[in-house]
């Protein structure tokens, strides 16, 4: 692996992030380390944000084997698909996983396939290698799980569909915070945008989109009273409630934007214009700047095949019915 110097984010109760430098950007995604009695990292990017993960567990003086969970809160290879690749350097790891989740790191024939079709030829350059992982060295977490990192941390699993299928959240009761994946948002910060402010909206990717399902997992999480929140992309939002309600809010307006446009025969291309001309008016309402987009761009695109998908199967499960 290459050399590389991490961009570590020190945060409060132990909790350090280690910026992945997806597409090597910076505050695009992040793997966060607890530290406490038994080591975990949650998160671990593609195979190529594994050199940054080394290095960053380097300066914070932990070594590879001190690592004993590495959980990752879904499949999808911004958050999971370095999980094989890098297993080989942790030899006392655990790699956490939803029950739905499971068998797609043992065996990711199949994750490889649904990726291509919406990576295309993109999917190598993006994500690098994706390694299967032993089944013994996985370790499944359902609703209501705990795993206990000693020392009175004991992390609380919650099924928290919406976003994927295989989607947990974590709350870690030290921190009273949650790792929510990206089931409350993408979180889009300075460092990504170049902006001087920092915003959320959804992440609609394909494939498993479910305007419900992100209000039941909302709902769900709000109950259990957190301070704040742990986004995949990027970093931590406090209060909590404010990730929420950006959650409620701009999911039913990419979804209403997606049904109007999908029912007068709109496609990927137009969605993905009309979601990025709500993101402008949305950033105007709050009083900021909307003359460049661009960080928008890529993740429109994908927000917009998510949504044609999930209703295009919303239409195929009414006609068969």
């Amino acid at each position: 692996m290459q050399n590389v110097t991490p961009i570590l984010h020190p945060l409060d109760h132990g909790i350090t992030i280690i910026d992945l430098m997806e597409r090597d950007l910076q505050g695009r995604t992040g793997g966060y380390v607890i530290e406490a009695e038994k080591i975990a990292l949650v998160e671990t990017g593609s195979s190529l944000s594994a050199p940054y993960i080394l290095a960053g567990l380097e300066k914070l003086n932990i070594k590879p084997e001190q690592v004993e969970y590495i959980i990752v809160t879904h499949i999808h290879l911004d958050h999971s698909g370095g999980a094989g690749y890098i297993l080989p350097n942790f030899p006392n790891a655990t790699v956490v996983v939803h029950p739905r989740g499971a068998r797609h790191l043992i065996d990711p024939s199949r994750l490889i396939v649904g990726a291509r079709a919406v990576y295309g030829d993109m999917l190598d350059t993006l994500f690098g290698p994706i390694e299967p992982i032993p089944e013994e060295r996985v370790m499944i977490r359902s609703e209501g799980d705990t795993l206990d990192l000693g020392g009175g941390r004991i992390l609380s699993f919650y099924d928290t569909p919406g976003h994927a299928n295989h989607h947990f959240s974590i709350y870690d009761p030290v921190s009273e915070g949650i790792f929510t994946g990206d089931t409350v948002g993408i979180r889009y910060v300075k460092q990504f945008t170049g902006y001087d402010f920092e915003t959320i909206f959804p992440s609609t990717t394909p494939s498993e989109f479910d305007r419900a399902a992100v209000f039941a997992s909302v709902e769900k999480l709000q109950k259990l009273g957190a301070r704040r929140i742990y986004h995949g992309h990027f970093g931590v939002t406090e209060p909590a409630e404010f990730a929420f309600e950006r959650t409620q809010k701009t999911v039913a307006a990419f979804d209403d934007i997606a049904r109007s446009c999908f029912n007068s025969g709109g496609g990927v291309e137009i969605l993905a214009e009309k979601l990025l001309e709500y993101i402008g008016q949305d950033l105007a309402e709050q009083g900021y700047p909307t003359d460049n987009l661009k960080p928008f761009e890529m993740e429109s695109r994908f927000n917009a095949q998510g949504l044609i998908y999930s209703l295009e199967r919303e239409l195929k499960k009414k006609s068969n019915s």
